[in-house]
């Protein structure tokens, strides 16, 4: 991979980490006014009869932390194949990802085909 091409994926994975931080950043500020709410709340854990309750609540909030925290991995994970030259490379196949696929995806780790047949 050529160093314009390095740059360019650095800046997309640096900006897409910022995203992540961001989005986990809301998630536990949502946390926080959870905890809150469920300290008020009544001895059957509904906080609208209509809405979901405060444990289905939490339990969406917390899985959406667990893919950001999956995601920054995957992040850091491709900032070190950057670094060692292994970038764009299928794990599976060995051949060259896509320039296509990896500005969608900069993490990818597999070609297209490769990821189909997972």
């Amino acid at each position: 991979m050529d160093e314009k091409h390095v740059r360019e994926f650095r800046a997309l994975l640096d900006e897409r980490g910022d995203e992540t931080l961001r989005a986990r950043m809301r998630g536990s500020e949502d946390l926080s006014e959870l905890v809150d709410a469920r300290s008020a709340a009544t001895a059957d854990d509904e906080h609208d009869p209509e809405g979901t309750t405060l444990a289905e609540e939490w339990s969406r909030i917390a899985g959406l932390d667990a893919e950001a925290e999956r995601q920054l991995r995957d992040i850091e994970a491709a900032k070190r194949r950057i670094d060692d030259g292994t970038y764009g490379v299928c794990a599976s196949c060995g051949k060259r990802i896509p320039v296509a696929r990896l500005r969608v995806r900069p993490a990818a780790t597999m070609c297209v085909e490769c990821a189909s047949k997972v």
